[in-house]
């Protein structure tokens, strides 16, 4: 899989908006020499802060078009000054955020969406976390989402170290084939993570490893992965890691020192992935994630 980033969606929130994205998007345009679209979407739960009514009460009111203008104000003083030698281009738009997102990214042609998962206060949390879901289920370009810890980061961002998690369905091929190519366009060190399943027995007394179950299930997993790696030519590290699937990928990413975990999707799931676990991935992550 050719990963080519030649335009990068940037969804902005006011008051909320996460620097911390921006400046990986800033990052990864630099690199690719992309082009970033900052993108705000005003809607009824934008402007004033913390008011949650609807957009024709608020015209009513009078408060709409000053809201329009403040919104503008707000997003011309995004990345400024402009980072030298990158295109920013910045969009304002009315309507339900997710849907304007999904829809700007299918209009502008746009390769990857760029969001954070990371904001203050129970409302913006809740709002956040649907818009996010929403965009992942509707948008078919790459999708990368900024952890949601509050832990200030302790160096300055860089792809040095890549985890990419594989399920060992057909897709695992375009998966890793993707996650090689992002980790040779920064000529960082990839790792290949995949979690089998519990291999406890529950009973009395407690829980009980099996081991039976484990050699079993990380001996065909290891000829999965072998298979897999000779395929595409590579070799990458192997982590195999059992039991819950969101402990073990920060386990193996702290393991392997990873700044970006890559994750793929099933045409059928979209980027939420089966039953959503690709989202439930994604919110518990402790590094960044891209979802291709």
């Amino acid at each position: 899989m050719d990963v080519s980033i030649n335009k990068i969606l940037l969804p902005i929130d006011f008051p909320n908006f996460a620097p911390r994205v921006i400046a990986q998007a800033v990052y990864l345009a630099r690199h690719f020499q992309s082009e970033i679209i900052l993108l705000h979407v005003l809607s009824a739960w934008s402007y004033p802060d913390g008011v949650l009514e609807e957009g024709t009460e608020l015209k009513e009111q009078g408060l709409w078009t000053e809201a329009v203008k403040q919104a503008q104000r707000d997003l011309d003083q995004v990345l400024q000054p402009e980072p030298e030698g990158i295109t920013v281009r910045r969009m304002l738009c009315t309507g339900h955020p997710a849907r304007e997102i999904s829809r700007t990214a299918r209009d502008e042609h746009v390769d990857l969406i760029m969001m954070s998962t990371h904001h203050h206060g129970v409302l913006y949390r809740l709002l956040l976390g649907s818009v996010t879901a929403k965009v992942l289920h509707d948008s078919d370009c790459l999708v990368w989402t900024d952890t949601h810890l509050e832990a200030p980061p302790t160096r300055a961002f860089g792809i040095r170290n890549v985890l990419c998690a594989v399920d060992l369905r057909p897709h695992s091929q375009h998966t890793v084939s993707g996650a090689l190519h992002i980790a040779a366009a920064f000529d960082a060190r990839l790792t290949l993570v995949h979690v089998t399943a519990g291999v406890e027995s529950f009973g009395p007394g407690g829980n009980h490893l099996v081991p039976e179950w484990k050699e079993l299930l990380v001996g065909e997993a290891t000829k999965e992965i072998a298979k897999l790696q000779k395929a595409l030519g590579t070799e990458a590290d192997v982590i195999i890691e059992s039991g819950h699937l969101h402990s073990s990928l920060n386990a193996a990413a702290a393991q392997s020192k990873a700044d970006l975990m890559v994750i793929g999707h099933l045409p059928s799931g979209g980027h939420l992935g089966e039953n959503g676990s690709g989202y439930s991935i994604i919110r518990a992550s402790h590094v960044s994630v891209l979802s291709l």
